[in-house]
């Protein structure tokens, strides 16, 4: 008997066992939300410089990835123990700020750590345990990290994005698979082209960008595992979603009109609703439609 066959037919226990695992996995995607964005400004710079002045030698820089530094306080640098760095556990511990001087933890963390888990359980609860739980998890882990970063950076970084498209069309090829490689391809060609022709359009009649091209890929990486068919839907309530947010921040928020509002996470929520709700999302559409 395998050491996972209990948890393989207990459905609540498989299911506990995939909450407690990605509260890790939150725990990870806290050190992709702050570190990515930095690693890619870092590389930005550093070709900018040197396509400017190819003759001129780098500057040495401090080993800066994921793994490297350890994570550290970033008011007073000491390192973060392993004991100080359990997954939710810790921030109630500390009570939300740093053993050594004091300083607030942001609370992004554990929302993050919270949000990783309620997710993927309900992934877990929704696919029972198969490979579609697997590959679920994984879609749902990327969906968050893309939509944090771009929220606090206006960012949908493509080393996240590009891996994800070619696997959903990967995937397609799999006998197992929910839709098919015909199905896949035209959802990545019509996701991009879908979003693309708005930002052309929109440029064309007033000058002005309408969303950034991370959005685009985006939305093809959501059309090759979903398939075209889920695009409408996506497509309407994440628009639905996002005019919504716009009109309550510019009404009580008083934000300016012109400030641009990052459109990844309203594509990934609906992105995430389609996994698990796709069939009724489209049959709603078409019925409004």
């Amino acid at each position: 008997m395998s050491l996972f066959d209990p948890l393989l037919h207990n459905p609540t226990g498989f299911i506990i066992a995939i909450g407690l695992f990605s509260l890790l996995v939150g725990s990870f995607l806290n050190v992709v939300i702050s570190r990515l964005p930095i690693m890619m400004q870092r590389q930005w710079r550093s070709e900018c410089e040197q396509y400017l002045d190819p003759d001129k030698e780098p500057p040495t820089e401090k080993i800066f990835n994921l793994s490297r530094p350890r994570s550290h306080c970033p008011s007073c640098e000491q390192p973060i123990r392993a004991i100080e760095n359990i997954p939710l556990l810790s921030y109630l511990f500390l009570k939300g700020r740093c053993r050594h001087c004091g300083t607030h933890i942001s609370w992004q963390y554990p929302a993050i750590e919270l949000l990783t888990t309620l997710l993927s359980m309900a992934i877990a609860a929704h696919f029972g345990a198969s490979w579609l739980t697997l590959t679920g998890l994984l879609f749902t882990w990327c969906l968050i990290a893309l939509s944090v970063i771009d929220l606090q950076q206006t960012l949908l970084p493509d080393s996240i994005t590009q891996p994800m498209l070619w696997l959903g069309l990967l995937l397609s090829l799999s006998s197992s698979s929910a839709i098919s490689t015909e199905t896949a391809l035209l959802g990545a060609i019509a996701g991009y082209l879908a979003l693309w022709s708005v930002y052309w359009l929109f440029k064309l009649l007033t000058g002005k960008e309408g969303m950034g091209h991370g959005d685009f890929k985006l939305l093809a990486m959501l059309g090759a595992w979903l398939g075209w068919q889920a695009l409408p839907g996506i497509i309407m309530l994440s628009s639905l979603l996002g005019a919504t947010v716009g009109i309550l921040l510019i009404l009580f928020k008083k934000q300016d009109r012109n400030v641009p509002i990052p459109f990844g996470p309203y594509l990934a929520f609906a992105g995430w609703l389609s996994l698990i709700w796709g069939e009724q999302i489209n049959r709603y559409y078409l019925n409004f439609g």
